[in-house]
């Protein structure tokens, strides 16, 4: 016998599903390992990963992928599939740039059919491609493996009533990791499983149905018969009324269970819903014990275990939960919402202190905003804790359920621009855009710590609709202040004055102040906070016009339709012509790295303000400057 490790050997799932069925024990175990020395050195999502290793192999093991088309919901749990389908070499390298996304992504291999990192999209995607199989003629499976907590999304359950009449042939797998296979039931289900998955049964039964179709009295009896027993014996029942064959729990870490269930499944016709039950952290007893703890995690020492290293300042989301205690305690009227995000939004401590105030509405962004305008109808405060990329998923109800009725609604968005290691899928750069062309709406980007807390406050006393937009991590350092204290609405000020002749005025919009005030020194060149993107401070931006002999405009969102822009469309609604710089992110996805470096490339830095500055002075007075055009220019030159 070989004395090489399994996973050296499999190269690609045909190397996985030329083994004997007896080792694949081995390789989960080895895969297990892999994985979590692999996650240990680079940081990524552990406890999801580790909780899937047994159902990747099956799937793999059992269809003929990328012929047959597997699609991870979120995509959190795939590093398993990605060491699996050629990527391994690559892990000391996830997340990193030039390294492999944490998510499934369609450009790094064929084997991620689907590009995901927000939840709840497998099941549209799946059906559209089961459904594009049938209409090709094409003999391919379909899967689609969603995780229970991606199955609160309203967008899971309108995929379910649609593909349960789509005349496919899709199985969703539902990945339970939040309960576990009680002994009583545990080894009943899974052998009912493997009775209802197999051919026979279903031959029987679509043969019975065929015969009673003819007598639609006893049909409708036996077809309600049915659907009681399964309704003592399974949780299946919602499933089957929208037009799925249920099959399941079953132990989602039993190979042999898994491998034989989904060969049954393999074979049968259409919609088939697997019920699988796995374990966060399933193999490393410290994340099994707190999978929260280790969901996403930065390097550590698996023999000691994770801890974070406490931050040397701050983060914005600290800022925000410290404020939303404090405003709380002082105002009864205040009620928190988040959309599965109470660690990640800073809401830990809020949710213990008024637990009757907090509500975590699930992976249900569309819900979250909604919820918020009826408890704002009645009187309520609400506040609705939400990263920008997820933000983007409620815009409807954002414009029609809270801006058209002007309700007062404070949103706290997260993870503003650039994120890091989340990368294009979690990237915060549009904001700016799509709210400040929204009626009614307010909408401001702090520069630092304590101006984010000034802000909160004066969206949650405005009465209205209002934002206040902040990146990740923590900010320049700046101390709080005691007193919760409102910013004068549409005014911004001026933090730094050109001493000499001046010739160039800086308008920065939120985290960017403090590389455009090293620039101003650099230059002498006049910095101006903005602070607030709608309503514009006019005033200060035709005074800056007139006394300036150029304006640039600085600001961590895509130059398209933002802050820079909303500068442009007050100079000219006012007939005022002077020469503009816009520096904001590139009409492009930005990918997974460190975000100094991401910052930089982008132009974002201190550096980068002053060349692109230098680089204007030297073009046509009248031109208004993009950085895509500046690099152009450079390229040029």
């Amino acid at each position: 016998m070989s004395s090489t490790p399994l996973l050296d050997r499999i190269a690609d799932p045909a190397a996985l599903r030329a083994l004997p069925r007896a080792e694949l024990p081995t390789l989960a175990r080895e895969l297990r390992q892999f994985v979590l020395s692999s996650v240990a050195m680079t940081g990524g999502h552990l406890s999801s990963n580790l909780g899937t290793i047994e159902l990747t192999l099956a799937l793999h093991y059992v269809y003929d992928t990328p012929r047959d088309r597997i699609v991870w919901d979120v995509g959190h749990q795939t590093y398993a599939h990605k060491i699996l389908t050629g990527r391994r070499a690559a892990m000391d390298k996830l997340r990193m740039r030039g390294g492999p996304s944490g998510f499934p992504r369609r450009s790094e291999s064929e084997f991620d059919t689907f590009g995901t990192a927000h939840s709840s999209t497998s099941i549209s995607a799946a059906l559209g491609m089961a459904v594009a199989a049938r209409l090709q003629h094409a003999e391919r499976h379909v899967v689609a493996v969603i995780g229970d907590g991606a199955m609160s999304a309203g967008m899971a359950f309108e995929a379910l009533n649609n593909a349960g009449t789509a005349d496919a042939n899709l199985l969703v797998v539902l990945n339970d990791n939040d309960m576990s296979i009680s002994e009583p039931v545990g080894a009943f289900n899974q052998h009912l499983a493997k009775v209802l998955a197999s051919r026979f049964y279903n031959t029987v039964r679509r043969g019975g149905k065929e015969m009673l179709s003819r007598l639609p009295p006893v049909r409708e009896l036996a077809k309600r018969a049915e659907e009681h027993f399964k309704g003592m014996v399974l949780p299946g029942t919602l499933f089957e009324e929208f037009g799925f064959n249920y099959i399941g729990p079953i132990d989602g870490h039993d190979l042999d269970v898994l491998v034989r269930t989904l060969q049954n499944v393999r074979a049968l016709k259409g919609p088939q819903f697997l019920h699988v039950v796995t374990r966060k952290g399933q193999g490393y007893g410290r994340a099994e014990a707190d999978p929260i703890l280790y969901h996403g995690v930065s390097r550590f020492d698996p023999q000691v275990g994770y801890a974070p290293k406490p931050a040397a300042r701050p983060t914005y989301s600290d800022v925000f939960g410290d404020w939303l205690c404090d405003t709380a305690r002082a105002d009864p009227r205040l009620v928190g919402i988040t959309p599965a995000m109470r660690e990640g939004s800073g809401m830990v401590r809020f949710s213990q202190q008024f637990p009757g105030r907090y509500f975590d509405v699930g992976i249900a962004e569309q819900h979250a905003v909604t919820f918020a305008a009826g408890l704002a109808c009645e009187g309520m405060l609400p506040v609705v804790a939400i990263y920008s990329t997820f933000l983007q998923r409620a815009y409807d109800q954002l414009i029609h359920d809270v801006a058209l009725q002007h309700l007062p609604v404070t949103f706290a968005i997260d993870r503003a621009g650039i994120v890091g290691a989340d990368g294009a899928t979690h990237l915060g750069a549009f904001d700016l855009s799509y709210l400040r062309c929204i009626p009614n709406m307010t909408v401001m980007a702090p520069s630092d710590e304590n101006e984010c807390r000034q802000m909160l406050t004066t969206a949650f006393e405005l009465g209205t609709p209002a934002a206040v937009r902040y990146p990740r991590g923590a900010g320049p350092g700046v101390a709080l202040a005691a007193e919760r204290k409102a910013l004068p609405v549409g005014k911004g000020e001026i933090r730094r004055a050109a001493q000499g002749k001046p010739r160039v005025a800086i308008l920065a919009f939120g985290a960017p102040l403090a590389a455009a005030l090293a620039a101003g020194e650099t230059l002498d060149a006049t910095v101006a906070n903005m602070r607030f993107v709608k309503p514009l401070d006019e005033a200060l931006v035709l005074e800056l016009a007139r006394t300036h002999r150029r304006l640039v405009t600085v600001e961590e969102n895509v130059v398209a339709g933002g802050a820079g822009s909303a500068v442009a469309e007050c100079l000219a609604a006012h007939g005022i012509e002077v020469p503009l710089v816009h520096l904001g992110l590139p009409d492009a996805f930005i990918d997974h790295g460190d975000p100094a470096g991401l910052l930089a490339e982008a132009g974002l830095d201190a550096a980068g303000i002053v060349a692109a500055i230098e680089r204007a002075s030297h073009a046509d007075p009248g031109q208004v400057v993009t950085l895509a055009a500046a690099r152009r220019d450079q390229g040029a030159a």
